[in-house]
């Protein structure tokens, strides 16, 4: 379990505070907030820890407080809304080759990382995907009793390969905290979510308000999907970036075993996951289309946040790497 968060803005303030206390108060006023700003993305990643492994010194009784799930409605409609308005709504077929469709010459972050970019640069990288990693598959996990069929069958599999198959040791949220020790920073639960900005936190916030919510579930398979099926290309260049720095093992491997895992779970995604739940269930496309598009919206965010950093010569998160820190004294 770890701290609450430091609060970035009185939404988050608002949560934080109330958390010291005992559930079952008063009511908890809403704040407004920029979508995408720091205040409230904090707050909702706060709220939705909740139901993951929670907080030291938090009343478990919190997860399910009247007045802190109608405050947390508030919040979600507020994200929700802009990510609605803010993607392009396309035919899935599109959506889906979209996503098979690589830039050549390629100017992301995998790109960056392996033609140019420093081991401060990528281990910048690795606090940032932390806020995810460390619970890697968990959100998705919601959505298995959400689906029946053909489509649960198949995400389950690609759920097992996830937690490791069954080892313990090769859970993928494993295997990143092994990444994080070998690059000589911290692996505890969250140790950087203090310093990670809003853009990576929001892809998170994005993937638990999907799992969360019934009504969202062909959203949190779009999401899925849009991830397994780009992951394998950027994989193998961060493997590559890696090995050029000269990288501990356990960061390569982490990529290594995605590369081949991910590029099976791309056809299994398509073909049985989606393609069985919108044929059994049609009125879910639109919401896989928004899962794979919101996705990309969000992830482009953070590519945008990241590259324009590094181009200025300044960090891309809040506060400079606490393992940094203590290594210099």
């Amino acid at each position: 379990m770890m701290l609450l968060p430091a609060p970035r803005g009185p939404l988050s303030e608002t949560v934080v505070t109330a958390l010291r206390g005992m559930p079952g108060g008063g009511a908890l006023p809403f704040v407004e907030a920029d979508p995408y700003g720091e205040d409230l993305a904090i707050a909702l990643y706060t709220l939705y820890e909740l139901h993951y492994g929670g907080f030291e010194g938090v009343d478990p009784g919190w997860e399910w407080d009247p007045e802190l799930l109608r405050l947390r409605a508030q919040a979600e409609r507020v994200f929700l809304a802009a990510l609605r308005s803010d993607v392009d709504m396309t035919d899935l077929d599109s959506a889906l080759e979209a996503l098979l469709v690589e830039q050549v010459p390629g100017n992301g972050v995998s790109h960056h990382l392996r033609d140019d970019g420093t081991w401060e640069q990528m281990c910048e990288y690795f606090a940032h995907r932390s806020v995810y990693h460390h619970k890697e598959a968990d959100p998705h996990a919601w959505v298995i009793p959400r689906l029946r069929g053909r489509a649960k069958a198949a995400l389950v599999a690609v759920e097992f390969d996830e937690f490791g198959g069954g080892r313990a040791d090769r859970m993928h949220s494993r295997l990143y905290a092994d990444l994080l020790d070998g690059a000589g920073m911290s692996s505890e639960y969250l140790h950087y979510l203090d310093d990670v900005p809003a853009p990576a936190i929001a892809i998170v916030n994005m993937m638990s308000l999907f799992g969360l919510h019934r009504s969202l579930r062909g959203a949190l398979v779009g999401h899925f999907a849009a991830a397994e099926i780009t992951t394998a290309p950027s994989a193998h260049r961060m493997a590559q970036a890696l090995q050029r720095l000269g990288a501990d093992p356990r960061c390569v491997e982490f990529f290594t075993e995605h590369i081949e895992a991910d590029a099976v779970h791309e056809q299994i995604m398509r073909r049985d996951v989606i393609g069985s739940l919108v044929q059994e269930e049609p009125e879910l496309t639109a919401d896989v289309v928004f899962g794979i598009q919101a996705t990309e919206l969000l992830e482009g965010r953070l590519a945008a946040h990241l590259l324009s950093a590094w181009a200025a010569g300044e960090s891309s998160l809040r506060t400079r790497l606490r393992w940094l820190v203590s290594q210099n004294g």
